[in-house]
């Protein structure tokens, strides 16, 4: 949506309201709502601000310790939320209403350099100054419940009924069963700007995905973000909730699986054209896998998910068109591109792209020779494993010289404190399997 329309639409009464929204670092959707003619008699040309705790705190919005960029010996002071214009749209889900998305800056106008949107830009910049361009795109898949979000809350998320008693994959019977929401989600999504390009049913109890059309890597982390918000609205007002969380339970975890192909300026595949840049970019992902694993998988839970036979990656290997490996190269011609199958569904989609280019820029920059692809089940493969606890996977990004070059050392320390809250969290935590365990057989 252009300004000029919105200008129009917010004249005849058709759009009230209008969402200025950013990214946080749990990768969910933050702002505010203004009425229609705030938003452009003020908020376009000055932004609005916001607290920079929306930077530093926990999934569950508590204040914590550790941040070098907000606590409470700073104050707590303000940021800038500055709307960038390319991101307005209309959310038909949500009656007499836009969204635009914001670049989150300081006062003087400087990007701030924790934002994971400003985390993103950063690595496409160094691209550009390459003459490349990243275009992506992320496969989210979610497990849909009959519950309404409350009723979830009110059972503690457990005894739940999902949409689906048994696996769906690729039934078309299946996903019918759930076509009503599914249905909302397709259609509403492309109302609000995104190319949605198919659905179908997941291996999981209740389990879909849905898939939206690759685009420039900065406006694929906005649609992913503005998609699983999005969602769950949508599941809301349908009585029912949907989850994205990585490790639901015992059977297949929800991925995040994250295509990626980089173009010259005339739009050309440059992977298709430089096999010798492809691979080094391949094999720079897969170096540095290890050491950037908590970019793409943040929370304790992530780490369920990785278990064998279950297509979550186990072992750092690469293969052709082999879904076993982490790194998955698929395509010709125009078409080449990889897929990093280590992503689950929490990502925050802004963090792990960047991740994935610095990666790969590491790769070409250095030189790197493309190792032997894994023919057969890469869970059996001689080579190192996938992280499998987020305290490994802090461990390995702090000690690691190539993420501080890449993204500096203030944005590695901010989620590497993130990383600490969140285990912090979980170990101070009684869980149902200590109780269902221990307390009476102990």
């Amino acid at each position: 949506m252009q300004l000029v329309d919105l200008s129009r639409k917010a004249a005849s009464g058709e759009i009230d309201t209008v969402i200025v929204g950013f990214c946080d670092m749990q990768g969910r959707l933050q702002g505010k709502r203004f009425t229609a003619n705030h938003f452009l008699n003020e908020i376009v040309d000055n932004g609005t601000e916001g607290c920079e705790y929306l930077l530093a705190v926990d999934v569950e919005m508590n204040t914590v310790s550790g941040y070098e960029h907000a606590s409470w010996d700073t104050g707590y002071g303000d940021f800038v939320m500055r709307p960038d214009l390319s991101t307005l749209r209309l959310l038909p889900w949500l009656p007499g209403t836009a969204l635009c998305l914001a670049d989150i800056v300081d006062h003087d106008g400087v990007g701030v350099a924790v934002s994971p949107r400003q985390v993103l830009q950063r690595q496409l910049n160094r691209l550009a100054e390459r003459g490349l361009y990243a275009r992506s795109a992320t496969e989210l898949e979610f497990c849909v419940f009959e519950e309404t979000y409350e009723q979830a809350w009110d059972r503690g998320y457990t005894n739940l009924t999902p949409a689906n008693r048994y696996n769906v994959d690729y039934s078309i019977l299946g996903a019918t069963k759930v076509e009503p929401l599914i249905h909302r989600i397709r259609n509403e999504m492309g109302g609000a700007g995104m190319v949605v390009e198919s659905s179908k049913g997941e291996c999981n109890l209740g389990q879909h995905e849905v898939n939206l059309r690759h685009e420039l890597t900065l406006t694929t982390a906005d649609n992913h973000v503005i998609f699983k918000n999005g969602v769950k609205e949508i599941a809301s007002q349908e009585g029912c909730s949907i989850t994205f969380m990585a490790k639901y339970n015992e059977l297949e975890g929800s991925s995040c699986h994250v295509h990626m192909s980089l173009e010259d300026a005339n739009g050309d595949n440059a992977f298709a054209a430089d096999d010798a840049m492809f691979g080094s970019f391949v094999q720079g992902l897969i170096v540095t896998l290890r050491e950037f694993t908590l970019f793409h998988a943040p929370h304790v839970n992530s780490y369920k998910r990785f278990q064998a036979r279950l297509f979550a990656p186990t072992y750092v290997a690469w293969g052709e068109d082999n879904r076993t490996t982490a790194v998955r190269v698929i395509g010709h011609g125009a078409s080449r591109r990889l897929e990093l199958r280590l992503p689950g569904a929490d990502v925050n989609p802004y963090i792990s792209l960047a991740a994935m280019i610095a990666g790969g820029l590491f790769g070409v920059d250095s030189g790197l020779k493309l190792e032997a692809p894994v023919e057969g089940n890469s869970d059996e493969a001689d080579s190192q494993r996938v992280p499998s606890t987020i305290s490994e996977a802090a461990e390995l990004t702090a000690a690691s010289k190539i993420a501080r070059d890449a993204f500096g050392s203030g944005v590695v320390d901010h989620y590497l404190n993130a990383a600490k809250v969140e285990l912090d969290s979980f170990n101070s935590s009684v869980t149902d399997w200590e109780r269902v365990r221990s307390f009476e057989r102990l």
